[in-house]
């Protein structure tokens, strides 16, 4: 294992290296025999499970229902809203054909050019089509509203350059799509969930995150608002990790819902959806981890706590005994716990191993420690050891994951703060930009000065931020009158 980890490309040699080696040693996913798809491996899957099981309660607590809705979409339902047809169809993959059949030589198949589709399926790269189709039979008065779904799936959208939980051509995500009755409730749907969002980015993953409405340009395809979450990786490099859009009436009225309301008008529905993906565990690597490997919140960790025994015999049998009582109140609480007494793997393989995966907490116990009453505390977010009683080691380790998942935010937060720069010179900030950071700028609010921004510096506007008292100024890149900062980065 020690030379597996020296294999680990450092950090500072090449960021994005580091990140692909981690995703593929910490077992994690590797890629698929479908080019630009991964295979999320159950380690990984563990950390999404973990994410879903929280998201899905903080959705459910809003109102949100699950429901599923069908993977493959009729073309003509991406027609009806034009703006949406737009954004997604060059990243569409289309079914033309219903069948296969043995080719003439018999040692293969080709598609049978007989079972032509008449109108083409689309695999779904998101769903407010289908979903919208869907609501108009089950919306009809006020007394249906609001609607409020949710759906755990998977979407594909044809990406050129992949690279994985970052940017796949399939990957798994959530989706929810609420219709209202009223403007002002749909706007407080989606902010609503850009605030679980953040909470749930900040509380669990211990990754501080930026709100704020992205520009015109940047909005999701058929929205009027589009609210996002942007986190700081390590590199100072944004991520989009979580969207939440206000789509007016946009695909009520391609779609033709209606409800009767309580002054027996026929009214146009109005709606929302939002979502976050398997990004998310991109997100935590690439803000938490170092150059040993993952480092997790203990909140998202498959794996909390690790006791590895060292002794033989009778020995090992004295410390299995005196653990047992911990292991019952640990997992009692809730707290994931692995015994590994396995004697196929030496101790410090285990040690490599488990830091490689980011397990939290390690403890240690040999036979001086059996003989003194204490073991050995290994925390994975600062690697720093202690030797500490055996009495009270429950309530210890519990308030150390407490501790760990407040100090890997704090550390985060520390690292993002720090790289906030206020700039009004465009020399100056395409210079400082090369280097990462997040940069609040003027701008004036056309899309010729975004567009020239991205040509010159790679750089885009990420959003608005709502974190910041705005005051009108002057657009560094234009020289007209701004009325405010917006957050500017190169992203991934």
């Amino acid at each position: 294992m020690a030379k597996e980890l020296k294999e680990l490309t450092k950090r500072a040699d090449n960021y994005s290296q580091w990140y692909n080696d981690l995703v593929v040693k910490a077992d994690l996913a590797e890629q698929s025999a479908v080019r630009g798809c991964m295979v999320i491996k159950p380690y990984g899957y563990a950390i999404w499970e973990k994410m879903q099981q929280q998201l899905d309660k903080m959705f459910k607590e809003t109102g949100a229902q699950n429901a599923y809705f069908p993977l493959l979409i009729p073309k003509s339902f991406l027609s009806r809203e034009a703006e949406h047809v737009e954004g997604f169809a060059k990243e569409c993959a289309v079914v033309t054909h219903y069948r296969l059949k043995t080719n003439d030589a018999g040692n293969g198949v080709v598609v049978d050019p007989s079972a032509k589709l008449e109108e083409e399926l689309i695999v779904r790269p998101t769903s407010e089509t289908i979903i919208w189709n869907t609501y108009k039979n089950w919306i009809h008065s006020w007394r249906d509203l609001p609607l409020m779904c949710n759906q755990w799936c998977n979407v594909m959208r044809w990406e050129m350059r992949t690279r994985p939980f970052l940017r796949t051509s399939e990957f798994l995500w959530q989706e929810g799509h609420t219709a209202h009755a009223t403007r002002e409730e749909a706007e407080a749907e989606a902010k609503q969930m850009l605030k679980v969002y953040a909470q749930f980015a900040e509380e669990w993953m211990a990754v501080p995150v930026m709100q704020g409405v992205k520009s015109e340009t940047e909005r999701f395809a058929g929205a009027l608002d589009t609210y996002t979450i942007e986190a700081m990786m390590q590199d100072g490099k944004a991520l989009q990790s979580g969207t939440s859009h206000f789509l007016g009436q946009n695909f009520a009225k391609a779609f033709e819902v209606t409800y009767l309301t309580k002054e027996n008008k026929q009214e146009y529905v109005w709606a929302t959806s939002w979502g976050v993906s398997t990004r998310l565990i991109g997100a935590l690597i690439m803000t938490h981890s170092d150059d040993n490997g993952l480092v997790l919140p203990p909140r998202l960790a498959p794996l909390q706590v690790v006791i590895i025994p060292i002794g033989k015999g009778e020995q090992q049998e004295q410390i299995k005994e005196k653990f047992q009582p911990v292991i019952e109140t640990l997992k009692s609480q809730g707290i994931s716990v692995k015994y590994d007494d396995a004697d196929n793997k030496r101790p410090g393989f285990k040690f490599a191993d488990y830091e490689l995966k980011g397990v939290p907490v390690r403890l240690v116990m040999g036979g001086r420690d059996l003989e003194n009453g204490t073991v050995e505390v290994m925390r994975r977010d600062t690697l720093e050891k202690e030797t500490v009683n055996f009495e009270g080691l429950a309530t210890y380790v519990t308030n150390l994951l407490e501790d760990i998942q407040k100090n890997i935010y704090q550390k985060a937060k520390n690292f993002r703060d720090a790289h906030i720069y206020e700039c009004d010179n465009y020399e100056e900030f395409k210079e400082r930009v090369k280097d990462g950071g997040f940069f609040l700028c003027h701008w004036d609010g056309t899309a010729e000065t975004e567009a020239r921004i991205k040509e010159d510096t790679q750089a885009t506007i990420r959003c608005v931020p709502f974190a910041f008292e705005q005051t009108p100024g002057i657009d560094m890149v234009s020289g007209k009158p701004s009325k405010c900062r917006v957050l500017i980065a190169r992203s991934y």
